[in-house]
């Protein structure tokens, strides 16, 4: 049976996925409400839901899927999917007695009302399910699908890259990649650095990202006087190439919560990079032959820093082999699309 998507979405621009994807063209269903007029919002999702007659609706909300959830089983009778994406369980609204409020009740309505529900990761499942066992075949974990091809392709040029940035040939870089906020803990990433060039000059640090943190982690790293030795290059979209330039990645993440799923961990490994990873990381993103050290945070920055330097004495898989290991894993392309459709079987 032939498998026909529309998109509902809160832009009123056409999006650069939509530019590029002969596909998605005429697929986006614009609402003409923002979230700041829910009531307006709701009653136009309410007539599209029951206008389309779909028959599965695929909400992505993480907890906040519950108001589109309510509304599309009240209009129609489509197969509906909660699908979550995130363990932080945050929710869009200053009041915190608002959130004390409502994140129970939305779980419940989610828990009660969704023929299925999908995590990105075990840990992001069973955190959403909050101690409710799964049911079988209709709450289950679905890998994202990720691409190695841009990692294949890139053509690093490691001195170049290192000119580039002011940087000595010989430099060692270790990268953190990804929003500057506390979630991500990009102080930590500093105070790693620091240490580990005290024991090593060569080592010098590259932040790719921006977020609430940044002007935090230049005057961190000031502080600390390594300062002249990083480099803060902003969002950029040459990633894999950055990456391949490197050393280490590093992603200290709190521990609690826990990352919902690290792309960025499988990123690096497509990368060839070793992997410094904080226990609030799971398993889930690590594949075979990687090579990575996991630490508590409360074992402070100088012992990240000794097993950094411990790992440049271990060779991580090329960009090909991480390829290969991609191809027999949940995260392979062809692997994620199948069992995406079978969400809607």
């Amino acid at each position: 049976m032939p498998l026909d998507c529309y998109y509902h979405v809160q832009l009123d621009q056409v999006g650069a996925l939509e530019q590029d994807n002969t596909f998605l063209k005429g697929r986006a269903i614009r609402c003409r409400f923002s979230m700041s007029d829910k009531g307006a919002l709701f009653r136009e999702f309410f007539k599209v839901c029951r206008a389309w007659n779909f028959d599965a609706i695929h909400i992505h909300g993480d907890l906040m899927s519950a108001p589109f959830l309510l509304i599309a089983r009240i209009s129609c009778g489509a197969r509906l999917i909660v699908h979550v994406h995130n363990a932080d369980e945050t929710m869009p609204f200053r009041s915190e007695w608002k959130k004390k409020l409502l994140r129970p009740l939305f779980r419940q309505i989610c828990l009660r009302l969704a023929d299925s529900i999908v995590g990105i990761s075990n840990h992001t499942l069973d955190t959403f399910l909050a101690g409710r066992p799964r049911r079988v075949g209709r709450d289950r974990v679905h890998y994202y699908g990720i691409d190695p091809a841009p990692f294949l392709a890139a053509r690093p040029d490691r001195a170049k890259f290192r000119q580039e940035l002011g940087l000595a040939e010989d430099a060692l870089i270790l990268l953190f990649a990804g929003r500057m906020v506390p979630e991500k803990n990009p102080l930590f990433a500093v105070e790693v650095f620091a240490e580990m060039r005290k024991r090593n000059a060569r080592v010098v640090a590259a932040f790719v990202g921006s977020g609430s943190m940044e002007q935090a982690v230049i005057a961190r790293a000031n502080e600390l006087g390594v300062g002249d030795a990083c480099r803060i290059l902003g969002w950029r979209s040459d990633v894999p190439v950055i990456m391949s330039c490197c050393d280490w990645f590093i992603l200290p993440r709190p521990e609690q919560p826990m990352e919902g799923l690290g792309i960025a961990v499988i990123e690096a490994q497509l990368a060839g990079l070793r992997l410094l990873l904080s226990r609030g990381i799971a398993d889930d993103p690590l594949l075979p032959g990687s090579v990575w050290a996991r630490l508590g945070l409360s074992e402070g920055a100088e012992k990240w820093a000794v097993q950094a330097l411990k790992l440049l004495g271990k060779v991580p898989p090329t960009p090909q082999m991480a390829s290969a290991q991609l191809a027999q894993s949940p995260f392979d392309m062809d692997f994620a699309l199948t069992d995406l459709l079978n969400l809607y079987s």
